[in-house]
């Protein structure tokens, strides 16, 4: 009886250091989203490019790719590494001031949209769609549309390790070989 019992506790000593490091380790992979002021802030401050999410709340396939490509620790680690990351909701009402321009909600239809979601995406509103910005605040790149982790992280490392600036996209992806490789 005792060795059973012994054995039952060693079971649960495992089985809560297991949930322990699950919980750890899951919390380390989470995408700590900033707002966009946030983020303008700290690049301000210390260099960094910015990764801009524009979704809305209706959009599934914005809560589909927050449900799986955000959600790849690996997506995770260069989206926290290598940007300053950014959810915007292209509906949201609260006016955003930068650069000295104030950028508001504008009612159009049924939901309206914000005039920095419509600056950011070219007057493109698509969602979900994801911006590049440098560190100088321009525009490196939009992409409208879902994208794979897999896929989401080729282009995340393309740009957020700078291979944009010298690499065509199809020589790169003939080199790759994941985030933080030299290629």
């Amino acid at each position: 009886m005792r060795v059973l019992l012994f054995s039952v506790r060693k079971l649960l000593l495992l089985v809560l250091l297991i949930g322990a490091y699950t919980t750890v380790s899951g919390q380390q992979a989470a995408v700590k989203w900033l707002t966009f002021e946030e983020a303008v802030e700290k690049a301000k401050t210390e260099k960094r490019k910015i990764f801009i999410d524009v979704y809305t709340d209706w959009c599934g396939w914005c809560k589909k790719m927050d449900a799986t490509t955000f959600a790849d620790p690996a997506v995770a680690r260069v989206l926290q590494n290598r940007f300053y990351p950014v959810k915007f909701n292209a509906e949201q009402q609260e006016p955003v001031t930068f650069n000295g321009h104030t950028f508001k909600f504008v009612p159009s239809g049924r939901r309206g949209y914000h005039e920095l979601a419509a600056a950011l995406l070219n007057g493109r509103l698509s969602y979900p769609s994801v911006v590049f910005l440098n560190e100088k605040f321009e525009i490196i790149q939009v992409l409208p549309g879902y994208r794979k982790a897999d896929e989401f992280l080729k282009i995340i490392t393309f740009i957020g390790e700078d291979h944009y600036l010298t690499t065509k996209w199809e020589d790169f992806l003939k080199q790759y070989q994941g985030p933080d490789s030299g290629r």
